[in-house]
């Protein structure tokens, strides 16, 4: 068995016996715990009560974050010809057509969002088995298939936030970072708890939310109070 290091162990310590916590408590307790030598991400897990199996049981959405997520988003967009020059007017760090497709098909995936116009959709459509799994396939329902390439750029740079139920029934996602200050973290969490709420599918059947929880990149994690992180 590994020997834990004095920071893995007091952290540990600290987080014992401690759950169910509020959210500003919760957040409290990541903070003054997360002191890994670079700025971790503070990260949330929700546990829902649906069978992805199911299409009316899926959950995904997005959502904007009020105070950002803290992490410089690379963003890919399938266009051409005026799309492709307004795309990269708006900031998008790639920008291709057949091009960008070869590319991600031999293996380089340099982007953390993938966005395209309608029009490049057969293209895009040949990636399913790479762009899937890895959550990045474009779709109109998230706002990443679309005419509007500049604002969804733009929201993609700002602080939007994607999530999809993943086998289990479990949502997670970055919600900010540990250097934010409290109130921010707290109001970021909330916007994402909210934002999954509401996409409750009609499938779905008893209790919906079953747990939350929040944890730092390299910490433990901590369970908080389901109906008052739901609360607003």
């Amino acid at each position: 068995m590994a020997k834990l290091g004095k920071r893995t162990r007091a952290a540990r310590e600290a987080f014992a016996g401690k759950e169910e916590l509020s959210v500003q408590d919760a957040v409290a307790l990541i903070k003054a715990n997360s002191n890994a030598k670079f700025d971790e991400t503070v990260e949330i897990a929700m546990n829902l009560g649906v069978d992805t199996r199911h299409a009316d049981q899926m959950v995904r959405g997005v959502v904007g974050l009020p105070n950002g997520t803290g992490k410089d988003v690379r963003v890919a967009v399938f266009a051409r010809g005026a799309k492709a020059d307004e795309a990269k007017e708006a900031g998008a760090d790639i920008v291709g057509a057949e091009d960008l497709m070869e590319t991600i098909q031999g293996g380089t995936i340099e982007f953390d969002r993938c966005i395209a116009t309608p029009d490049m959709m057969p293209i895009v459509g040949r990636l399913g088995k790479i762009l899937g799994p890895r959550n990045l396939m474009p779709n109109p329902k998230v706002g990443t298939v679309t005419m509007d390439v500049k604002q969804a750029v733009e929201a993609a740079k700002g602080g939007e936030v994607q999530f999809k139920a993943e086998k289990g029934g479990v949502v997670h996602a970055g919600v900010g970072k540990a250097s934010f200050d409290e109130a921010k973290l707290i109001e970021n969490i909330r916007a994402f708890v909210s934002a999954v709420a509401k996409a409750k599918p009609t499938g779905a059947k008893g209790t919906y939310m079953k747990k939350i929880s929040l944890s730092s990149t390299m910490g433990p994690g901590v369970t908080v109070d389901v109906s008052e992180a739901a609360s607003e």
